[in-house]
């Protein structure tokens, strides 16, 4: 039997840090809508905006944060973004405590935490690339989501047996002190990372010297990968690293070293706000993927809500059916997120793209035929069980795929970009499933949705434009400046 894949020590780390925060959050899964209801005796209008207004506003917070994200190290980042959602999760109880906990407060908070979580995201796929080798990002990321779905699998239940024993807030406190202990996990990652350079700045003489002589890089990767000589890490010499330098670099008087690179103002800082954007649309095969995951991601989600009418209010679900239906499904998130790479190492990752992105789009209409009792429920929970299987298998592909073709000084944005895109689909969807559901009801809501969705596939890039996973990156790598 074949051992599991080594990664290091220090992706160990990352990999913890990840699960106490993933588990803490399936932990505290609709914790905020439930606060709202319970305690607050928020309506439904209250309830809804508070699932779609936080998260959207987070997103646009967001946006001007990724530039700051790009050019700093990842993981001081990381670990703020980590305390500043511990804290602002932390202010919940404390106000129900004290009596003065108000829906506002939870509006803020679910902002808060939106952007905080969109700005831990970029910052750690960034640092994700510099911890592992390209051949690695996969297993990397098959990891990630197969804890993911693993959460919420688990979470969710446990969160409301949790919240019947001890309250509402209780799975909030759980959630606040999974951040604190996800910050200890990556404080505990050790070492030092590669400064952070814009385009085009060469490295710096004494980097450049320690390449060349075999000297270790410092880095984000500790233990094996920090101590690599630079022919197994780095295998550049200088007379090759050199001439990557444009503009000015290119023409500097031998002997002046590069001037750092601005930290304030400037009209690089003020274009930086785009520059994910402009890497995703300009790039063809990212573009397609990015469309596709913008309608799919949006028409899914915006079902959750509709389904939640449907299956509690119209055809009378208790509430623990409800649960088993979304939860047990999420087992197959395991499936899907281990299989990743043996498929793709079997039939390539332009096949992944094309057929595993169609079927994710073709489970969806078959929610409109659910009825009431046992057979409902086992509609939904197959319907769920196919959609979720298939997603584990593509986002680990996707992520991977998404991650070698973007240099390393665009990573932050690129991922920000991805994710503000993503989050306000989400929410335009939702909504005009919210008002199309009100007009017609939940089930023909449902139907458009499931139609829709089907179209998606579409947009998928063709297999001709899906270049193999090496043939961006040392472009991309040379492009930044940086050794891959």
């Amino acid at each position: 039997m074949r051992g599991r894949r080594r990664l290091g020590r220090p992706f160990g780390w990352l990999w913890a840090a990840y699960a106490v925060s993933a588990y803490g959050s399936g932990l505290g899964f609709g914790a905020f809508p439930l606060i709202a209801v319970l305690v607050l005796h928020a309506g439904p209008a209250e309830v809804s905006a508070l699932s779609a207004v936080g998260p959207a506003v987070g997103a646009l917070i967001a946006v001007p944060l990724a530039p700051w994200v790009e050019f700093r190290h990842k993981r001081p980042v990381m670990i703020g973004m980590d305390l500043a959602r511990c804290a602002a999760m932390a202010t919940i109880p404390v106000g129900y405590a004290l009596g003065r906990l108000t829906w506002v407060q939870l509006l803020v908070v679910s902002v808060l935490v939106a952007a905080a979580k969109i700005a831990f995201n970029a910052a750690s796929g960034a640092f994700l690339k510099a911890l592992v080798r390209p051949d690695d990002l996969l297993v990397a990321n098959a990891r990630f989501e197969s804890t993911n779905w693993s959460s919420i699998a688990v979470g969710p239940p446990l969160g409301g047996a949790a919240i019947g024993l001890f309250g509402p807030v209780v799975t909030v406190i759980a959630d606040a002190f999974s951040y604190l202990l996800s910050a200890l996990c990556l404080t505990a990652i050790g070492g030092r990372e590669e400064a952070p350079r814009p385009r085009g700045e060469a490295p710096r003489a004494g980097e450049a010297a320690r390449r060349t002589t075999g000297e270790a890089v410092p880095s984000a990767a500790t233990g094996d990968a920090a101590t690599r000589t630079t022919a197994e890490a780095v295998p550049r010499t200088t007379a090759e690293a050199v001439p990557q330098a444009t503009g000015d670099a290119a023409t500097r008087p031998p002997g002046e070293s590069a001037p750092p690179p601005t930290r304030k103002g400037g009209p690089r800082r003020t274009a930086g706000l785009l520059d994910g954007w402009r890497h995703i649309m300009g790039h063809p095969v990212l573009r397609a993927l990015y469309l596709n995951q913008l309608l799919v991601a949006g028409l899914i989600m915006a079902t959750e809500p509709l389904l939640a009418v449907l299956l509690l209010r119209r055809l009378g679900f208790p509430p623990w059916q409800y649960g088993l239906a979304f939860a047990a499904p999420c087992l197959g998130g395991l499936v899907g997120s281990r299989l990743a790479r043996r498929v793709v190492a079997r039939h390539g990752r332009s096949a992944v793209f094309r057929t595993v992105g169609t079927l994710r789009a073709v489970w969806l209409i078959g929610l409109v035929f659910v009825r009431p009792g046992v057979t409902g429920l086992v509609t939904v929970m197959a319907v769920e069980l196919a959609i979720i299987v298939d997603m584990s298998l593509y986002t680990p592909v996707l992520a991977a795929y998404r991650l070698e073709h973007t240099p390393k000084h665009l990573v932050a944005r690129t991922l920000t970009a991805w994710s503000v895109g993503q989050q306000a689909a989400i929410a335009l969807c939702t909504a005009l499933g919210g008002l199309l559901a009100d007009a017609t009801g939940p089930r023909t809501a449902l139907t458009v949705a499931g139609l829709l969705i089907l179209a998606t596939p579409l947009l998928l890039p063709r297999p001709d434009r899906t270049p193999p996973a090496s043939s961006a990156e040392p472009d991309a790598t040379a492009r930044a400046g940086t050794a891959p």
